[in-house]
């Protein structure tokens, strides 16, 4: 059998050898280099991961700097000639990635050659330019042949795996500057602004800051390395322009946040009737530049016009314009303008999706609903004119989450993330959905972790300080202790009021610690806090009972009891077993029965991952040993359960059987799966550059 070593090494010189035979050409990528490998574009993926630790875009790419090494070696063409020869459209993006990969710039190539040569004369080093740290990747430099023996292979792969992470494709589209004298003409250039930001974000192979985040810069003194600093980006886009008659001036800068350096600039001087060509041209231009990998898929969606009728698209923008500004009075002020757009150009898809999402906003917040039908039937309309616009798909979705039919809206919110995968609406709506109506800890981690990264410094402290919050309660649903604790801090630091992140501190504590005298104390002083937190009186409640402090458990239990009645709200009934237990402890059967049969009503009628556990902890209560068993078993076999489950065994409903062999073996089944899905999680997390 041949040595897999061997396989390997022949495996990367093929890709190398397909690679510099293509090298001119600067649309040569994944895709093509797959199917010139007769690979599928995910197979080629994974094996170049595993058996170089870099994306393939990352080997295209060092490759393509070897050969430029070579040529400024051995030539006599400039820098800019080599670059464009080795596949680099952009001289000024050769030299920084030259640069970063070298340590020096391309530009002093001659002067390291006359070092080498003076080293050889007199035999000892001559710099002439500073030193050069040694190449990242080690197996570039030896050209198409990898040279490895068997045992060093594996030390290899480590050190590449502790180089320095190359930068990451992130982007902030800062609000576009209106330059001309009429401030009418405000709506047009925040429109392309608007479409430049949608096209980008429709390339996977970029990360692109939300648009919210940018906002908050319109009108900031702060330097590009500063907003770099807070967003967590690395290029920034400027624009500015103007319309003139039926002429559009727009100046477009890209800038290398870390160093705040120009890397690329043009003027666009366009008839309004190419506006549509002008937002296409522009964001491939900005793609072409950082090199990032537009697929023909996405290059599909960004040069679909959105309609064809200028007018009717003139409208759309002043409607766009007012609803982007947020508040009622100006949704409400946006709706006539999609209106009379739908008039000029009734199969104008973009428009009904947007004129549905008016309409949910609208709804969002009231108790009786009137727009469900308008949202439904402007998002119908959107999908029968197009289907695969990410828009029609989240205003679809929209109208699911209004009738609360959360598995349906989950299913159009992915596929609209597969056709937009930077945007950060998307990415919240899922991880809303995933925390709170369709329980999936994995899930819900992960776009909670894309929309802090998409959303950075999108909000004041107060909103940033929920962010982290919702994040560190991903966190330690996924069993990420450490994770949970450091961003519920980061939460605090930045809102030391926020009356949710004191008591979820308490819980990571516990969990860190499995201390409930520590947990019960620190629980008492966040109620100390305020004493009328009827949510934090039901923890008291519940930390008490799990310590058997019955009499304790039952004055908390008591007061939370009066307050959900007195205001007549239908919460927490899933609490309603623990507190019936303790009645019944302290000497009130009939109380206990009614909190019990609360319990099983709610057990029957929930739909989640949750509902065979519910059922186990009834009949435990009943000492139905069997039966609570058999359900426990039943919620072994359920997936992405969240932490807290571990802690079951803790709960003295369990105490009459937790020692039984049938029921350790169930428990231990759970808490392995649950581990188990822990460092798939944690792998998954890694490989997206999210942990």
């Amino acid at each position: 059998m041949p040595d897999s070593s061997i396989i390997d090494n022949d495996f990367i010189s093929q890709i190398t050898a397909v690679v510099e035979k293509n090298l001119a050409n600067e649309q040569f990528g994944v895709s093509e280099l797959a199917d010139e490998m007769n690979m599928s574009r995910s197979n080629l993926l994974r094996k170049i991961k595993k058996l170089t630790h870099l994306s393939v875009s990352q080997l295209i790419r060092e490759v393509r700097l070897r050969r430029g090494m070579d040529l400024l070696r051995q030539t006599s063409l400039n820098v800019s000639e080599v670059a464009h020869q080795v596949g680099f459209s952009s001289t000024s993006y050769f030299i920084k990635c030259f640069r970063e990969h070298y340590g020096y710039p391309p530009g002093e190539v001659g002067k390291r050659a006359e070092e080498k040569i003076a080293e050889e004369i007199t035999g000892e080093p001559v710099l002439l330019v500073p030193p050069k740290p040694k190449a990242k990747y080690p197996w570039l430099v030896l050209g198409g042949l990898v040279i490895v023996a068997a045992l060093g292979f594996g030390y290899f792969l480590k050190f590449q795996a502790t180089s320095a992470v190359p930068l990451e494709k992130s982007i902030v589209v800062l609000p576009f500057k209106n330059d001309s004298s009429d401030s009418t003409n405000v709506y047009l250039i925040n429109g392309l602004m608007e479409s430049t930001l949608n096209n980008l974000q429709k390339i996977k192979d970029l990360k692109v800051i939300s648009r919210t985040s940018a906002e908050k810069y319109r009108r900031t003194t702060k330097s590009i390395p500063e907003m770099a600093q807070e967003l967590h980006a690395n290029y920034f886009v400027e624009g500015s322009g103007q319309k003139i008659g039926n002429q559009i001036l727009l100046n477009i800068q890209l800038i290398d946040a870390t160093t705040d350096k120009h890397l690329w600039a043009k003027q666009y001087k366009r008839e309004t009737r190419d506006i549509f060509a002008l937002q296409q041209e522009i964001a491939r231009n900005i793609a072409q530049e950082i090199q990032a990998i537009i697929t023909p898929e996405e290059e599909k969606r960004i040069n679909k016009n959105p309609t064809n009728n200028l007018v009717a698209y003139d409208l759309f923008l002043k409607g766009q314009h007012l609803f982007r500004q947020g508040r009622r009075e100006n949704q409400e002020k946006a709706i006539p303008f999609f209106k009379k757009a739908l008039e000029e150009d009734p199969t104008f898809a973009l428009a009904y999706a947007e004129l549905a999402m008016v309409y949910y906003y609208l709804d969002l917040h009231q108790t009786d609903k009137k727009y469900p039908l308008e949202v439904n039937r402007h998002a119908d309309k959107a999908l029968l004119y197009d289907a695969k616009l990410p828009e029609s798909l989240v205003a679809k979705a929209m109208y699911y989450m209004l009738q609360k039919e959360y598995k349906s809206a989950a299913t159009y919110l992915e596929k609209a993330l597969e056709y937009h995968p930077n945007s950060a609406l998307v990415i919240h709506f899922l991880a809303d959905l995933y925390n709170l109506y369709l329980p999936n800890a994995p899930k819900y981690l992960e776009y909670a972790l894309k929309g802090l990264q998409l959303e950075m410094a999108a909000h004041d402290s107060v909103t940033t300080s929920y962010t982290y919050l919702h994040l560190s309660n991903a966190f330690i649903q996924t069993g990420f202790v450490d994770e949970a604790l450091r961003y519920i801090n980061k939460s605090l630091q930045y809102n030391p009021q926020n009356p949710f992140s004191g008591y979820l501190k308490v819980y990571i504590l516990y969990a860190k610690t499995h201390n409930l005298p520590q947990t019960r104390q620190l629980m008492l002083q966040e109620l100390n806090k305020d004493t009328t937190r009827f949510d934090i009186m039901l923890q008291m409640g519940q930390i008490c009972y799990q310590m058997r402090d019955y009499k304790s458990a039952y004055h908390y239990y008591k007061r939370f009891i009066q307050i959900r009645e007195q205001q007549q709200l239908e919460v927490y009934r899933n609490e309603d077993i623990h507190i019936g237990m303790t009645l019944a402890k302290m000497g009130y059967p009939k109380e206990a029965e009614k909190l019990v049969s609360s319990f099983k009503k709610f057990a029957d009628q929930d739909q989640s991952i949750y509902h065979h556990l519910y059922q186990s902890i009834y009949y435990a209560y009943r000492k139905n040993t069997s039966q609570a068993i058999a359900h426990l078993e039943l919620f072994s076999r359920e997936n992405n359960y969240q932490y807290w489950v571990l802690l079951m065994d803790k709960d003295p409903v369990a105490e009459p059987f937790k020692d039984l062999p049938e029921y350790k073996k169930v428990v231990q089944t759970i808490t392995t799966k649950f581990w188990q899905t822990h460092q798939k999680i944690k792998k998954n997390l890694e490989a997206q550059k999210l942990l």
